[in-house]
């Protein structure tokens, strides 16, 4: 199977590895990074859209590069399991976690396929990781696609409203395939799209069943897995400069979004387009937090669009469909430019905080009191019943 090992000095890499599949064929390469609790295959429908096929290959590396140097057409795509999930490693320490040094996994693996510059896509965390890749070596970057993305922290949870506080509750008590593929289904997909009729059954069914076997296979991600990976979404951040490094880069940044989406909410990705204004292109589609899943044809056709502009003299303003003072416009509560404005914007944020701190409390709130009722239940007497004699 084919490995990618970090050799890095770094405590938080020693003996990770990194297990990945390659796709297709060409000088064109696209590097996809999934998201939280995500493996490669995830990338699936992305995989035949921009390779024509979904067969994995299993050659030399070496023997790749040199043939592929030859080629003038087509597309070869390498896709990889997160340290933390799937078959790549899992580190016990949640502080061997983030978005900076999984963005190094990544640098490394193109470094193991002797990849100098490729187009990078992410989805969800992936694409919080491609933004760190981006702003650590722009040089080795094409172009850069970010599906269902935020800006990390409390950006990475949804509005707080009764769905939400159920999905929450479930997802915390999900022991099994079963009860986690539940979950997941109405996070990941619109009710509309998985109520359609396929043959006699209903996409519902259909996927319930193929998320069950794959979980079921595959295996629930790990607790040391979880929490890592948590703890590098908390705490991704995009700085100013990081931003600025990658809007002056030079290389075009599609931010692709399904406007349903539960989990990444559409407004801060448009937050996210504007601070990368005018290197990047908003593009919204009708669909939950697998967009890429639920719309593929759209999806593929705008990084395929991507990938053409990086390889034209587009200027950047021709390429970004972004109005100049569309900033001003997404956010009401701050179309004066005064000190009240200000304050009402800091209220705000304050308030999304004190929320998503409510749903932490309610959900270790359910998940203390199961374990208590668990106890009980176990230290609680059996009662006898005095036998005459």
């Amino acid at each position: 199977m084919p490995y990618c090992e970090i050799n890095s000095r770094e405590e938080e890499n020693r003996g990770v590895k990194l297990f990945y599949k390659t796709y297709g064929h060409g000088k064109t390469k696209v590097l996809l990074i999934i998201g939280f609790a995500g493996t490669l295959e995830s990338w699936g429908p992305q995989i035949k859209g921009l390779t024509s096929g979904d067969e994995a290959r299993d050659e030399d590396v070496a023997e790749s590069s040199r043939r592929d140097e030859e080629e003038e057409e087509g597309i070869e795509v390498c896709c990889f399991d997160n340290r933390g999930m799937g078959r790549s490693s899992i580190p016990s320490n949640k502080y061997h976690y983030s978005t900076t040094i999984m963005a190094k996994d990544a640098l490394s693996l193109m470094d193991h396929l002797g990849w100098r510059k490729a187009h990078v896509f992410g989805h969800s965390m992936g694409g919080m990781i491609a933004c760190k890749l981006a702003s650590i070596a722009p040089d080795r970057l094409c172009s850069l696609a970010l599906l269902n993305v935020t800006g990390g922290g409390y950006q990475c949870f949804p509005r707080i409203d009764r769905q939400i506080m159920s999905l929450a509750f479930r997802f915390l008590r999900a022991n099994t395939p079963e009860e986690r593929a539940s979950v997941d289904l109405e996070v990941h997909y619109t009710k509309e799209y998985l109520d359609q009729t396929i043959g006699s059954s209903t996409r519902r069914k259909i996927l319930f069943q193929e998320y069950v076997k794959a979980m079921s296979s595959a295996g629930m991600q790990s607790k040391h897995g979880y929490e890592g990976q948590v703890h590098a979404c908390w705490n991704h951040k995009m700085n100013q400069d990081e931003i600025d490094t990658i809007r002056l880069s030079g290389f075009p940044v599609a931010i692709i979004h399904g406007r349903d989406d539960l989990v990444a909410q559409l407004y801060h990705a448009r937050r996210l387009a504007e601070r990368l204004r005018p290197a990047a292109r908003m593009v919204e589609l009708h669909g939950a937090h697998l967009v890429g899943h639920e719309r593929p044809d759209e999806v593929n056709t705008a990084l395929l669009d991507l990938i053409k502009v990086s390889e034209s003299k587009l200027e950047q303003q021709e390429w970004s469909n972004l109005a100049e003072r569309e900033s001003e416009r997404a956010m009401p509560l701050s179309n004066r430019n005064n000190d009240g404005a200000v304050v009402l914007v800091t209220l705000y944020s304050l308030l999304a905080k004190i929320q998503l701190s409510f749903l932490f409390f309610m959900g270790f709130f359910f998940m203390f009191f199961g374990h208590m009722r668990n106890i009980v239940k176990v230290l609680k007497p059996v009662r006898v019943l005095a036998v005459e004699s």
